[in-house]
């Protein structure tokens, strides 16, 4: 992977609300310091930085506008010169100006990082794969949770996270590792 030097971070969703133990177990306990690894890098680089925040429709949800958990963690809190993103649905290109600003600042290349995997980190990548993006997800900077599959089989955090990163490797994306990402630049 060759990065250029405008690449667009996105980070989805590190909020304080993903942090509340009524959303169960989840996978890459690890995921949190991997992001923040990028984040300096792109800040030390100069390279744009994108918060992606979710502001729910649903008063029982832990993103809803009206409770801290909607709020940024501190240690992701966007800096001064970083872009806000703020969508309703799990695809940060729906309804929003993400397009249109990475189209108006010559972005093509979006490094996807945050939560949840099989949620707003595939619908996110799907959308940007579709429309020309070169988009590269970071296996070990998302997470996502245990979940039930349609029919009622209970699936681990870790099959969760796997299927959703190969529905979209080699179709909507590339799924690679943080360390492959800073020792390409």
């Amino acid at each position: 992977m060759e990065l250029k030097t405008n690449a667009a971070l996105i980070i989805i969703d590190q909020q304080k609300g993903i942090l509340h133990p009524r959303l169960g177990r989840r996978n890459n306990s690890q995921a949190e310091e991997r992001m923040l690894e990028l984040l300096s890098h792109w800040r030390r680089t100069g390279r744009p930085v994108i918060h992606v925040q979710h502001l729910s429709r649903s008063e029982d949800s832990v993103f809803w506008p009206q409770q801290a958990g909607v709020e940024f963690q501190e240690r992701f809190e966007p800096v001064p010169g970083e872009r806000l993103i703020q969508k309703q649905v799990p695809d940060a290109f729906c309804s929003t100006q993400l397009e249109a600003a990475l189209r108006e600042a010559g972005i093509g290349q979006l490094v996807i990082v945050g939560v949840a995997t099989h949620n707003s980190v595939e619908s996110t990548a799907r959308s940007a794969g579709n429309l020309g993006f070169d988009a590269w997800v970071v296996e070990d900077a998302c997470f996502t949770f245990d979940k039930a599959d349609f029919y009622g089989h209970a699936h681990s955090a870790e099959e969760v996270h796997a299927m959703s990163l190969g529905n979209l490797h080699g179709e909507y994306a590339t799924v690679v590792g943080t360390a492959t990402i800073l020792k390409n630049d």
